[in-house]
C-alpha cells in the first residue's frame, strides 16, 4: 500500500509539473510589447486600434503609452527596452538631422537605428488667422507672429521645420510663441499679440470642428497656393492635402488646398530572433486586418495604404517586415472616395 501510495504521489507530482509547464507556455505565448504614441487626437486612437485589432493576431499584448510628441516617442523607443513600436511624424527625422548638423551630441545615435514598419495616415497642417487678417495664403505669413504650440510638441517641430523650408530662415522668438492651442486662439482673437496659430492634427481636429457658426466672424483658415515659390518648396518636403468643408462647417464654405505630414509606424532595427519574429507576425496581422481597421477603427485608417512608397529623407524601412507588407493581398491600390467623418 505504501509503495502504491508513493507511486500515486509521484504520478500526481508529474501531472502537476506538466500542467505548470503548460501554464508557463500559455502565459509566455502572449508576449507583451509597449508602443508609444503622441497623446492627442488621431495618433493615440490609431495606436489603440493596433493594440485591439492587430496585436492579438501576432500573439501580442500591446500596451499603449503616451508621449508629448514624436521626438519623445522615438527617444523612448530607443532608450526603453520594453518599447518596440512608436508612431512618429515623418518630419521629426528632419529635425534630428538639423540638430545633428548643429553639433548636438547624441542625436545621431538616436536616429540611426530607427526603421519604418509602415506609413500610416496624414496629419493636416492648419493655419488659423483672424477673419480680418491681411492673409489668405500660407506663403503670406513670413513676417507674422506665429504660435507653434508647446515646445517639443509635434506642431512645434512641424511649424518650425516648415517655416525654415518655406522662407529659408529659422523661426525664432519673438516672432514665435509656444502657447497651448486654446490659449493662443484666445490671444489671436482678442489682444492680437499673435497673428497665426498653427495646429498639426488629423482633421477634423476637435478644437476647430466643435466651434459654433459665429466663429467665422473671428477666425479663418489659410489655403495653400501651389504656384507660389515658397509653397512649392513646402510641397517638396511635405504632402499636398485638402482641408474639407465638412470637417469644419462653422469655418469653411468650400474645401481648401493645404499641407500635411505623414505619420509612420516606427520600430528599431531589431535583429534578435524573438523580437524580429514577433514584428514579422505583427506586420502579417496588420496586412490581414487592414480592412477591419478601415471599417471599425479611427476614420484616418481610410487613408492608409499598405505599400512600400518612398519615405521622407533619412528614413528606411524595417527589412524583416517589408516582405509581409509588400505581398499583402489586402493592401489598397486606389484611394477611396472621401467619407464624412465626425470630430473626435
Amino acid at each position: 500500500m505504501r509503495t502504491g501510495r508513493k507511486e500515486g504521489l509521484a504520478v500526481l507530482a508529474g501531472i502537476s509539473l506538466g500542467l505548470c509547464c503548460l501554464c508557463g507556455v500559455a502565459l509566455s505565448a502572449n508576449v507583451q510589447f509597449r508602443m508609444v504614441a503622441e497623446g492627442a487626437e488621431a495618433d493615440l486612437q490609431i495606436a489603440r486600434d493596433l493594440a485591439k485589432f492587430v496585436a492579438p493576431g501576432a500573439d501580442l499584448q500591446l500596451e499603449v503609452i503616451t508621449a508629448d510628441g514624436s521626438a519623445e516617442s522615438l527617444r523612448r523607443l530607443v532608450s526603453d527596452p520594453t518599447v518596440k513600436l512608436a508612431t512618429a511624424q515623418a518630419d521629426v527625422y528632419e529635425a534630428f538631422l538639423e540638430q545633428a548638423g548643429r553639433g548636438n551630441p547624441g542625436v545621431d545615435d538616436l536616429a540611426r537605428p530607427l526603421r519604418v514598419v509602415a506609413p500610416l495616415h496624414n496629419e493636416e497642417i492648419h493655419f488659423i488667422v483672424r477673419a480680418d487678417a491681411p492673409y489668405d495664403y500660407v506663403h503670406q505669413i513670413r513676417d507674422a507672429k506665429i504660435n507653434v504650440g508647446p515646445p517639443r510638441s509635434d506642431t512645434a517641430v512641424t511649424a518650425s521645420t516648415l517655416y525654415r523650408v518655406m522662407f529659408n530662415r529659422p523661426l525664432k522668438e519673438p516672432q514665435a510663441s509656444f502657447l497651448p492651442h486654446e490659449q493662443a486662439l484666445v490671444k489671436l482673437a482678442t489682444d492680437k499679440t499673435i497673428d497665426v496659430v498653427v495646429i498639426v492634427a488629423g482633421q477634423p481636429t476637435r478644437l476647430l470642428a466643435n466651434m459654433k457658426p459665429e466663429a467665422r466672424q473671428y477666425i479663418k483658415l489659410l489655403k495653400l497656393d501651389p504656384k507660389d515659390a515658397a509653397s512649392g518648396a513646402a510641397l517638396r518636403a511635405y504632402l499636398p492635402a485638402t482641408t474639407y468643408a465638412r470637417s469644419y462647417p462653422a469655418l469653411l464654405r468650400e474645401d481648401l488646398p493645404a499641407l500635411a505630414v505623414k505619420v509612420y509606424l516606427v520600430t528599431q532595427d531589431f535583429r534578435d530572433h524573438e523580437t524580429e519574429s514577433r514584428l514579422i507576425r505583427f506586420g502579417r496581422s496588420l496586412c490581414h486586418n487592414i480592412s477591419t481597421l478601415q471599417t471599425k477603427g479611427h476614420p484616418k485608417w481610410q487613408e492608409v495604404e499598405l505599400k512600400q512608397g518612398q519615405l521622407a529623407r533619412g528614413w528606411h524601412y524595417y527589412q524583416p517586415t517589408t516582405t509581409e507588407l509588400y505581398n499583402c493581398p489586402g493592401k489598397r491600390t486606389t484611394r477611396p472616395a472621401p467619407q464624412p467623418i465626425k470630430p473626435e
